[in-house]
């Protein structure tokens, strides 16, 4: 969702729906997230006000947790495993080369807003190592090759 009044729209739903429920600041945090990709700048100060915090406050906790962006995500988001395993088994040289291809770092996205790079602390695939989440779809041993192939056939769709 990128124009103003939609964003705006979302915040305030979100705000008016959760503000009353115990610890509201996540739910509405989870809630703007999910209708619009991230939590825009703009947004912390009506969300501020309307729980009795200091925007410090709510942008402490936006920054604190890895899962929150406060950034438009892009097309697609990459989430590279990061867990013991997975770095027992190459995931670090995955990531590198992740990064040279993509040319950002993680919780960064391409200039050309295809891609978004993510740490994540384990996908379960332990048994498959490297794993690599893209979207919604997982997968385990990932090479630099496969990460290429995967990455071609996605630019390819767009």
């Amino acid at each position: 969702m990128t124009d103003l009044n939609g964003r705006q729209e979302a915040v305030r739903n979100a705000i008016a729906s959760l503000k009353d429920k115990p610890g509201a600041l996540l739910p509405i945090l989870h809630s703007v997230q999910d209708t619009i990709g991230y939590i825009p700048a703009d947004s912390i100060p009506d969300i501020a006000r309307a729980l009795n915090l200091s925007r410090a406050e709510v942008h402490g906790v936006i920054s604190f947790y890895h899962y929150f962006r406060d950034t438009p995500p892009g097309q697609h988001t990459l989430h590279v495993c990061r867990a013991e395993s997975c770095q027992a088994m190459g995931s670090k040289q995955l990531e590198s080369h992740i990064k040279n291809r993509l040319g950002i770092d993680f919780h960064e996205t391409t200039a050309d807003g295809k891609f978004s790079l993510e740490p994540v602390y384990c996908l379960g695939l332990c048994a498959r190592s490297p794993s690599l989440q893209i979207d919604d779809a997982v997968y385990g041993r990932v090479s630099e090759e496969r990460f290429d192939a995967i990455v071609n056939e996605l630019e390819a769709s767009l």
